[in-house]
């Protein structure tokens, strides 16, 4: 478990900018993936990062958790929005989920005062 979700997503950034630099084609097909699956459709950009993050708890994924709780954030998604998303992944995953919701958020509150990600009011700490 990350003492430092900030950091971990910085940490990734920059390893995922090597890895596509030396792993060009596969790097940049799930780019486009990415951006194709993130952008707004029937669903907007906030609730697709939602459904990534419960995504990433349940398979238990910690940079998974630091991409999708920063990116939730700058997409617009509020505290509660996230811990409802955290409570049907609990629901979804088990017991191992809840040691994953405790990282998610963990990294929520630390995204939150770090400044990284624009906090709304919702967002910070009540």
């Amino acid at each position: 478990m990350t003492d430092e979700y900030p950091a971990l997503y910085k940490r990734l950034q920059k390893l995922s900018a090597k890895l596509a630099r030396e792993l060009r084609s596969p790097m940049s097909a799930f780019a486009q993936l990415n951006v194709a699956t993130s952008s707004p459709g029937a669903l907007d950009a906030k609730t697709k990062q939602l459904i990534a993050l419960g995504i990433g708890i349940t398979v238990r994924c910690e940079g998974c958790i630091a991409y999708h709780v920063h990116d939730a954030i700058r997409a617009g998604a509020t505290r509660q929005e996230i811990f409802e998303t955290i409570g049907v992944s609990i629901m979804m995953g088990g017991g191992p989920a809840v040691v994953y919701a405790c990282q998610a958020l963990e990294a929520l509150d630390q995204f939150a005062s770090s400044g990284l990600v624009p906090a709304s009011p919702e967002v910070e700490k009540k």
